[in-house]
């Protein structure tokens, strides 16, 4: 079954990822580094073997915090303290951990080599969460993972069809720059509220800076600090600005910790760590428990709730993940310069392949669906091109299910800066969006802001492409819309309004 398609990339000379050896090996290599050279296309896409070990690296600092919170959202330590099924079940966080790395590792390592593209794969903060508040109320935890499986299988399926490629291929060029702006901005607003930089308001507007308009707690100040010391090294050209920035902010915390014991935030102690404290404590290094591996039941839900309820749930699965993972590459591949004129990539029926994969895995492993992570755009800012950057940033994954107290030394205040400034990056691409017509500017502007204002890329795709669909055939513009355009609309259009139509199905 041949997945890979060998298109070549056409990047974007940026000035800072082409070297003055591009076009030729790599010095001083070898020739196992040629190997390697030729196998990633490192200096055809104008990068080096330092610039993806470095990108790998900072992506996986910047993804780490998975390890940490998807086992606070899909388990715990015990029924009392974690989410529990229809059949009183519940996940063991330290098995939820250990697999939420081992499949972040393994899909990412695969990523790497089949789609060639600096993306990592982990566990999916929007079907995590809904998995763990929704889906549960009415099946088991083993059940609920059975239709993430069959949520991977469709999606490979669309793979490898065509279906997606062919969707993809039919979005407006605007659209899909909004779309790239738009995780621009959902990328700083999740780096603004992960490091308390913004958080809700008791009341009035629903959101303020700070705590009641100020910055009162060190962690968040620890935040400014590392975007300031990152975003002064990259304004200065500095290699490896980020990797470096993550380091001194990270040491900075650490000092600070150890001298005014801030600890995590709780409600008694609401100006703590978010997600985890800069300490090393107890046991670095454990053995991994992957007894979750299997433990998913593929059609029990049908079963319990019946095909119409259980069909739904997969259809809601299905679009997040479809269009979630859709978007991020998109915005991803052209943060990158890899993008073709029409928005395509390089192996880009490879990638969305292998990504449904990730949902298979994370469902058959009860991690939830694996899926590209928007974070990767921090190592894509360090300099990342390649897929040899996602297997370093596998390969720390792997290494991270033994030395969970090491992954956590990195606050997410720290790695909240790398995505603000990387946001900053994506959102330069406004510039390819056609503003003067109308017809293209409110599609494109609901698109962008629909992503951070809902915290889902899925829904500003949505909005996007209905708005689309009914402002330009207002405009007389409907026969230069694709047809697939109208296909996909109306099934977000199903989408939006699933909530009526499951109690209509009740």
């Amino acid at each position: 079954m041949a997945i890979t398609d060998h298109s070549q990339p056409q990047p974007r000379d940026t000035g800072r990822s082409r070297g003055a050896n591009a076009g030729s090996p790599p010095p001083g290599g070898g020739p196992a580094s040629a190997v390697v050279d030729k196998f990633f296309r490192i200096t055809e896409r104008g990068s080096t073997l330092s610039r993806e070990f470095r990108g790998g690296i900072v992506t996986f600092f910047t993804m780490a915090y998975i390890v940490i919170l998807n086992p606070l959202i899909l388990g715990g330590f015990g029924p009392d303290a974690a989410p529990v099924d229809a059949a009183g079940g519940w996940l063991p966080a330290a098995q939820v951990g250990a697999m939420t790395g081992l499949t972040a590792g393994a899909m990412t390592i695969l990523f790497g080599l089949v789609a060639n593209l600096p993306f990592g794969l982990a566990a999916g903060l929007g079907i995590n969460s809904f998995l763990a508040v929704s889906v549960i109320q009415d099946v088991t935890w083993p059940e609920a993972m059975g239709l993430v499986v069959i949520n991977g299988v469709l999606i490979v399926i669309f793979g490898l069809t065509g279906i997606r490629t062919a969707i993809f291929r039919a979005i407006p060029k605007d659209l899909k720059a909004a779309i790239t702006v738009g995780i621009g901005l959902f990328i700083t607003f999740i780096g603004f509220v992960d490091s308390g930089f913004v958080t809700r308001t008791p009341g009035g507007p629903p959101v303020q800076l700070g705590d009641g308009g100020s910055i009162v707690s060190v962690p968040t100040m620890i935040f400014v600090v590392g975007l300031l010391i990152m975003g002064a090294l990259v304004a200065r050209g500095v290699q490896g600005g980020i990797l470096i920035g993550i380091v001194v902010a990270t040491a900075l915390a650490a000092v600070v910790e150890a001298v005014f014991k801030i600890g995590p935030a709780s409600d008694a102690n609401p100006h703590g760590w978010h997600l985890n404290s800069p300490v090393l404590s107890g046991q670095i290094v454990a053995v991994p428990d992957l007894s979750l591996a299997g433990e998913f039941d593929l059609f029990g839900a049908f079963s319990r709730i019946g095909v119409l309820a259980a069909t739904m749930l997969v259809f809601t699965l299905v679009f997040t993940n479809f269009f979630d993972a859709m978007g991020t590459m998109t915005g991803l591949a052209k943060n990158a310069g890899l993008a073709h004129k029409d928005g395509t990539f390089p192996r880009l029926k490879a990638a969305f392949v292998v990504e449904g994969l990730g949902a298979v895995a994370g469902g058959m492993g009860s991690s939830s669906s694996n899926t590209v992570y928007v974070d990767s755009a921090a190592g894509i800012g360090e300099g990342a091109r390649t897929g040899l950057a996602a297997v370093v940033t596998g390969a720390l994954f792997l290494v991270s299910m033994f030395f969970t107290p090491l992954t956590s030394v990195v606050p997410i205040e720290v790695a909240a800066a790398a995505l603000v400034l990387v946001g900053t990056l994506m959102c330069t691409q406004i510039r390819e969006i056609n503003f003067k017509k109308f017809s293209t500017a409110l599609p494109s502007f609901l698109t962008l802001v629909t992503m951070p204002l809902t915290y889902s890329i899925a829904n500003g795709i949505g909005v996007g492409f209905i708005a689309w669909v009914v402002i330009n055939t207002a405009a007389g513009r409907y026969k230069k819309i694709h047809p697939l355009m109208w296909v996909v609309a109306v099934g977000f259009l199903v989408y939006f309004a699933r909530g009526p139509i499951t109690v209509f199905l009740e």
